[in-house]
């Protein structure tokens, strides 16, 4: 299996698999050990203490919109809070997001209803910041085609990245010049004082 084979099992197999549950079930596998693990094997060449995690959901329930995600174990360890890459499913379409994205449960936590605004104020402010990277990852804005606080909030704490379609997840050579270009934006974020912003005036 390759990073892009794992991708594209995830994007056609979910929506079958989430007609039964996810205890003991291949794809839920697939999600937290197969496709970590080629992840992990992609970022090998890249030089840094990462911390790979798959989340095909927690319990009895599949996620809405499933993710697979790498963290910076000096800035985050979960998607709760902090920044972090990852790659989403969308539930409407066939296709993958590799967003960087702010945490979004500590968003709402601190913020309440205007969690999603403030998340896409900073996410704009954030953009400014990693403008040098918005022509290798142009997307500003992503859909996820599932409502609900979490599916909604990853929406809005998108800051910058790329979709894939079905065809682009053969490209494993692009999948894995991307996966670069995504960590050097990571790692740009954190030298330049990760979410940390001024006031404005």
């Amino acid at each position: 299996m390759s990073l892009g084979h794992a991708l594209r099992r995830i994007v056609e197999g979910y929506p079958l698999a989430r007609t039964d549950p996810p205890a003991g079930h291949p794809l839920a596998h697939v999600i937290r050990k197969g496709a970590p693990d080629e992840l992990r094997r992609a970022l090998a060449p890249l030089d840094g203490p990462f911390l790979v995690k798959g989340s095909p959901g927690r319990g009895s329930r599949w996620a809405a919109v499933p993710w697979l995600a790498v963290f910076d174990p000096a800035v985050t360890t979960s998607a709760t809070t902090g920044y972090y890459l990852v790659y989403l499913f969308p539930a409407h379409r066939e296709a993958v997001h590799l967003s960087l994205a702010q945490g979004t449960v500590a968003a709402i936590r601190a913020h309440g209803p205007r969690a999603g605004a403030h998340l896409r104020e900073s996410g704009a402010r954030l953009r400014e910041r990693l403008s040098d990277f918005s022509g290798a990852l142009p997307i500003p804005a992503i859909t996820l085609g599932s409502a609900g606080e979490l599916p909604e909030g990853y929406e809005a704490a998108h800051i910058l990245g790329l979709t894939y379609d079905l065809n682009a997840l053969a490209d494993e050579r692009r999948l894995h010049a991307d996966l670069a270009t995504g960590i050097a934006a990571y790692r740009a974020l954190k030298a330049r004082g990760g979410l940390d912003l001024p006031a404005q005036r």
